[in-house]
């Protein structure tokens, strides 16, 4: 370790010098308390380091000590169900140790170093093993099996592995390697959160990950593996969006980081979660869970380090061969603490005082989502679905945030306020959204689910823009100097909209809706503008037709249960027989 001492200090930047052994993102310890810090510049003999906790009392010769090795994270059995702070500290294990205040300079292990985990190998001894071969598995919980992989660099033959209940620190295998070197290999890794980890393929994505969402899954998809963004204003629900994907995505483990945003957001996300029943498992949704909680009133440097802890952790699950929804709410204030220490080095600012770099740093993180195909010889696929919350000022989406992020992403989500004033969940705006997976995502909706799917959603589009188009009539001249045809647009398009886009976050059925559900209700409003095209053709009165029960029907089935799609095809013939009656 090289010691050295302070000589400047500045809110969350701290300026050392003298430390010729130093290296860029070294960890380091800052002051007396120890201070955990990060090292960001190196100019001449000064290092620049910003410091992941409060620095007050911090003052010119107090001393810094290099760790020499960057900043990263542990990763093995335990991580599941845990709650960290910006740097993998367990914020559970800080509170049984020093209570409600996080303590400054607290070193807390990340994983539990005296909890003992039952491994059953899935290798034996002389067997050839590589990087990212599973050695054995844990059963971490009643959800998740943990597997046990070969690190990073490591191929040769297995020289010994044992069977039985080992703590994260505790050696369990020995593989004798090619250069003849034998290597001691625990269920713990270590990895540098900046730095991605490594797989053989990275493959196009062809599988949407559901999320129960109507208007997400049907009009909007996101692929496995793929990226998407929410921005909209304060209080349009990017957050409760944030929480439904969390809660129904098609995901094997959920990664939420909580970068930046106020603590009553988080302490929703840590009360709920534990208390839904999941419903792929039957069993507590935070069973399949990490939570990464750097709030608000957090030192504003460890954002940055927050947003890395979540990727790297998502990617080690995905090495596993699991599907991975990683969840950052929200990018914006990740941004914003890059700005800050970006002017507190006096670098040049670029637009709206972001570093020039920002777009740069936004890809890097989007860039490590992905469908894979991981490393090991037995092949494995595995995927990241990075869904990132960004936040513009005022809902500007000129912001420069906003605009690096939909450079990078695929998927744009553009929440609206309006809608979100007037009770429309999720807020979602279907005329300025897009997604670019749906040409993907054709082959999988046309075999899995049904051949029209994506004639359904083509119509059901086209129906929202041409409302679109006829309100700005209707504001001049009224709905009556409509055509009939141009009014059915209208009220089809308005059965789409609070039928079928909206839905009720709170309630048990209509929070989530599977996709073949979701098919079935698209097919009854287009099956009934069909219906109603040929009633006017016979001139029968549109008022008629708009206040057939069935309607009142439809809009109740939707919080029927999902194994009960028959009621679908009862409304069909209903709607059938009541045309008839009205001819």
């Amino acid at each position: 370790m090289s010691k050295s001492q302070i000589v400047k200090v500045s809110g969350p930047l701290v300026v050392a010098r003298d430390m010729p052994e130093a290296k860029m993102y070294d960890v380091v310890r800052v002051g007396k308390e120890a201070l955990i810090g990060e090292i960001v510049e190196i100019r001449g003999n000064r290092l620049s380091i910003q410091v992941y906790e409060e620095t007050g009392g911090l003052g010119p010769g107090d001393p810094v000590t290099t760790t020499g090795a960057p900043l990263s994270v542990e990763l093995g059995p335990g991580m599941l169900e845990g709650i960290y702070d910006g740097i993998q500290r367990p914020l559970e294990a800080i509170y049984n140790k020093t209570g409600d205040l996080i303590t400054r300079g607290i070193a807390v292990p990340s994983l539990d170093r005296e909890k003992k985990w039952k491994l059953t190998p899935k290798v034996q001894s002389g067997d050839q093993v590589e990087a990212g071969d599973i050695l054995g598995v844990v059963q971490e919980n009643l959800v998740i099996e943990h597997r046990i992989m070969v690190p990073y660099g490591i191929c040769g033959r297995l020289k010994e592995i044992k069977s039985g209940e080992y703590t994260v620190a505790e050696t369990i295998a020995v593989i004798k390697t090619d250069s003849g070197e034998d290597k001691e290999i625990c269920m713990m890794q270590q990895w540098p959160v900046r730095q991605r980890r490594t797989y053989k393929q990275k493959l196009a994505p062809s599988v949407p990950l559901s999320t129960g969402q109507r208007i997400i899954d049907t009009l909007f998809p996101l692929a496995k593996g793929g990226t998407a963004c929410v921005p909209g204003p304060f209080g349009s629900g990017k957050t409760v969006v944030q929480h439904q994907l969390a809660k129904w995505a098609d995901a094997d483990i959920v990664v939420y980081v909580g970068c930046g945003e106020r603590g009553n957001e988080m302490t929703d996300v840590l009360i709920e979660l534990p208390e839904i029943e999941d419903p792929r498992t039957g069993q507590s949704l935070m069973k399949r869970t990490v939570l990464i909680a750097n709030t608000s009133n957090m030192p504003v440097a460890a954002r940055e380090a927050s947003i890395y802890t979540g990727i790297t952790i998502a990617e080690y699950f995905r090495d596993m061969g699991y599907d991975i929804a990683l969840m950052a709410d929200s990018t914006s204030r990740w941004a914003e603490a890059l700005r800050e220490m970006s002017g507190r080095l006096e670098e040049m600012p670029g637009e709206e005082g972001y570093p020039a770099y920002l777009a740069t740093k936004i890809a890097d993180f989007y860039e490590r989502a992905g469908l894979v195909i991981t490393l090991g010889q037995h092949q494995r696929k595995g995927s990241i679905s990075a869904i990132g919350a960004v936040s513009p000022p005022g809902g500007d989406m000129s912001d420069p945030v906003v605009q690096a992020t939909l450079k990078v992403v695929k998927v744009f989500w553009g929440l609206d306020d309006k809608l979100a004033f007037r009770r429309h969940f999720p807020a979602i705006n279907w005329l300025t959204s897009y997604s670019l997976y749906v040409e993907n995502l054709r082959d999988y909706f046309g075999t899995e689910i049904a051949g029209d799917w994506m004639k359904l959603r083509q119509q059901a589009m086209a129906l929202l823009q041409k409302e679109a188009e006829l309100e700005e009539i209707v504001r001049l001249i009224g709905k009556d100097s409509l055509s009939p045809q141009d009014q059915l647009t209208l009220e089809i398009a308005k059965l789409i909209r609070e039928d079928f886009l909206h839905q009720n976050a709170f309630h048990k059925v209509d929070s989530y809706t599977s996709l073949q559900k979701q098919y079935h209700m698209l097919k009854f409003i287009l099956l009934a503008k069909e219906r109603f095209r040929q009633a006017l053709g016979q001139k029968v009165s549109l008022n008629k037709l708009i206040v057939l029960p069935v309607l009142e029907e439809f809009s109740q089935a939707k919080l029927v249960a999902e194994d009960d799609l028959s009621t679908f095809d009862l409304l069909e013939q209903k709607l059938s027989e009541q045309i008839e009656g009205i001819k």
